[in-house]
Order: C-alpha cells, then structure tokens, then sequence
C-alpha cells in the first residue's frame, strides 16, 4: 500500500441497511464505510478502497417490473444491494420504509427473523414509479447475524 500525496481526506460512504435484533425483528439503519486506505490495483495510481468481509460471493442483475412488490420476505443470504435504475422501497417490520435509487446502495441483513402476530417476517419491497427496478446483487457466502450494525450511524423509525 502505498499514499498518494495530492489526495483528498479518507471518504466516508453511506448506505442503508436492514438487520434483525435479538427479537428477530427487523429494522433499518443508516450505516457507514468509513476504514478506507489508500491503494494500487493492478500497479494504477493509488485509489482510496474499503475492503469487507474478503469471502466468496455471487453477483446477480435482478430486474423487477413495473408494480412488483415482493410481500413479506428475508433477504436469502447477506446481501449489498445496488440500484442501477429505477426506484424501488424496503420496509421492515418496525414499520421503517426507505426509498432508494441509483447510488443508494443497502446491505439486506435480515436473516434469523421471527414472523409477527400479522405474520410479518423480515422485509417487503417493491418498485416506485412507471420503470422497472435493475439491481445488482452480491450475495455473500456467509449465514449473517442479528444485532444492530456497529457502524449505524442513524435508525429509521416507522
């Protein structure tokens, strides 16, 4: 690793993300990336990156249509979800709702949720507006957590 002597100050990146609590209920916080460095990839000039959780993973382009909603539901595996068109809404089961779109990038950490009395378990979701929502997913190789994110920097009440 080594600094670049003009760069800016470490950055500090935002994004949504849905976590389960010790009750196995769901809920969103706003989190941050905040352990950049500043490194060569492939000998090009420095670039500030944040590297996490260094496992396997799959990529998936998903494309939900126009009015889908995807009801009551866990993310499959922790997941970095990042809108590349179109909006689209998660809602936990605190009754948070969070809109996102292009460059509002969420971590789906919901796994482990215990359904309610209305039998809600873990998060709905679905597309806002007259176009499609294309995400990009990349699935991690993990079983997930519960706790609140260390990193939470706010929670969204609903």
């Amino acid at each position: 690793m080594s600094s670049y002597p003009d760069a800016p100050n470490q950055p500090v990146f935002h994004y949504w993300q849905i976590w389960t609590d010790d009750q196995g209920v769901s809920h969103q916080s706003r989190c941050q990336l905040n352990q950049f460095a500043q490194q060569s990839m492939g000998g090009a000039a420095p670039q500030w990156n944040d590297t996490l959780v260094p496992r396997q993973a799959t990529v998936v382009f998903s494309v939900m249509p126009r009015g889908w909603v995807g009801e009551w539901h866990e993310n499959p595996h922790p997941q970095w979800i990042v809108p590349l068109s179109g909006r689209w809404f998660v809602e936990s089961m605190d009754g948070a709702r969070v809109e996102m779109g292009p460059g509002e990038v969420s971590f789906g950490g919901d796994q482990h949720c215990v359904a309610d009395a209305a039998g809600r378990k873990g998060h709905r979701s679905g597309v806002l507006g007259d176009e499609p929502a294309v995400l990009m997913l990349v699935q991690l190789e993990h079983p997930g957590a519960r706790g609140r994110p260390a990193n939470a920097t706010e929670d969204v009440h609903g």
